[in-house]
């Protein structure tokens, strides 16, 4: 049951997002932010260009017909309330992409919300999620609110957290929360939806149309240490070990080991586990703190599919992970000082991975500098994952492989692990939403 607090914040929040979700030119737009000064492309910036790609007239932006790409903002955002108005060409078809990063396909690795002359005969049979603001392939639109080709529309878009809303000449179109979206195809096909914050951008398909009176409200995201986000559950209470247990040593960290021993040997191996964890592991400062000495720190309860949200932190030359059911790893360590063959290899690649159709090695380098808090966001359904690292996709819809027993797949479900190399380690704001 939520608290009469959250439910206080939630019905504030709805009334706060009613009172924004105004008319084009009915009240006075406090708090906005101008994105196009009507002039120029200033702010703006081609993250690719087709043909002309972008360009301003009548105090408008247009993507000329035959050409487009991707035109985005300078500034990444996170939780706003975006304004504009749109009119397209008979049979246009673009995108606005959002929380999106520079590189990659919006409607993949960010989101794409379409724009499209719904009216047009043409495309009198397409998907449900592919008509006018719909998410794409995600989440379909309302449709009937459209004007027709040539005149202005009126669109507005909120996005809080992972609640998407757009409205549509008034009429609210979609209202999503993305954490109802739990088809393992969709999650792990669009790893954008899962982002925090990106670029807002418009997608050109080589149709013509255009934008005018674009403008912003930021709302800035603040979340106490280890007070989980909607939808997700706190691993860690900031103030102690409760719902943690240790790793037995020897083979019976095996997860193969630990089912075929009795019940008699498991209990006396999480005896002595659990009293080493009291040892090295403890609560300091809102965070878990381990010593260097001892085993691996265990979720007391095995989980199946999940989103995973972990912070960490670690010293110059360190070496952890983290244990996804029971199997390693989604790798931790230093890439920078050059101690070890990790260097220039970043954190969040599945280490153990030996196949070459599952990369072991991250896509990119996102590690903050040592001593700095670090954020994983892991993505864990059937036997695949993505891992985020600091808002970027370190891994993409990767297997990981059953390290344990090479001949099997990853085991259906297991522990959450909080590995070590025998040096000191922090993890706060762990987080857990489970999915079917």
């Amino acid at each position: 049951m939520k608290s009469p607090a959250f439910r206080l914040f939630s019905s504030s929040l709805s009334a706060l997002l009613l009172s924004l979700s105004v008319t084009a030119g009915s009240a006075a737009e406090k708090g906005f932010v101008d994105l196009f000064d009507g002039k120029s492309l200033k702010g703006w910036k081609h993250a690719d260009k087709h043909g002309e790609g972008y360009g301003v007239k009548n105090g408008a932006i247009y993507c000329g017909k035959g050409s487009g790409g991707k035109l985005i903002t300078e500034k990444e955002y996170s939780d706003f309330v975006l304004r504009f108005e749109f009119k397209l060409a008979p049979g246009a078809n673009n995108g606005l992409g959002i929380r999106a990063p520079k590189e990659g396909d919006a409607a993949y690795v960010g989101m794409e919300l379409q724009i499209l002359d719904n009216r047009h005969p043409k495309w009198a049979r397409l998907q449900p999620w592919q008509y006018h603001g719909s998410i794409y392939n995600v989440v379909p639109a309302k449709r009937g609110s459209l004007k027709e080709a040539g005149e202005w529309n009126y669109q507005e878009v909120v996005a809080m957290g992972r609640k998407i809303r757009v409205i549509l000449n008034g009429d609210t179109i979609v209202d999503a929360d993305l954490n109802d979206v739990t088809d393992p195809k969709t999650l792990m096909k669009h790893p954008g939806i899962l982002r925090e914050s990106g670029h807002i951008g418009f997608l050109g398909h080589g149709d013509y149309v255009e934008f005018r009176r674009i403008r912003i409200m930021e709302f800035p995201r603040a979340q106490p240490d280890n007070t989980p986000p909607a939808g997700f559950t706190a691993l860690f209470n900031g103030k102690d070990l409760s719902g943690w247990k240790g790793l037995p040593k020897g083979p019976l960290a095996n997860p193969a080991k630990r089912a075929a021993a009795s019940k008699e040997e498991l209990a006396a191996a999480q005896k002595l586990a659990d009293a080493s964890m009291k040892e090295h592991w403890q609560a300091k400062g809102g965070a878990l703190e381990f010593d260097g000495k001892g085993q691996s720190l265990v979720a007391a309860k095995d989980y199946a599919n999940f989103e995973l949200l972990v912070d960490w932190k670690i010293k110059e030359a360190g070496d952890s992970g983290i244990y996804l059911r029971g199997s390693p790893q989604v790798q931790i360590w230093d890439p920078f000082t050059g101690k070890k063959d990790n260097t220039k290899v970043g954190s969040g690649g599945l280490f153990n991975n030996k196949k070459p159709e599952n990369p072991s090695i991250p896509l990119v380098v996102a590690d903050n500098p040592i001593g700095q808090w670090n954020t994983f966001r892991i993505l864990m359904t059937g036997e695949r994952c993505h891992v985020f690292l600091n808002g970027k996709l370190v891994v993409k819809n990767t297997v990981l492989e059953n390290y344990w027993e090479r001949d099997k797949p990853i085991y259906p479900s297991g522990q959450i692990e909080l590995q070590n190399h025998g040096n000191n380690l922090w993890f706060k704001n762990v987080y857990i939403r489970e999915l079917p």
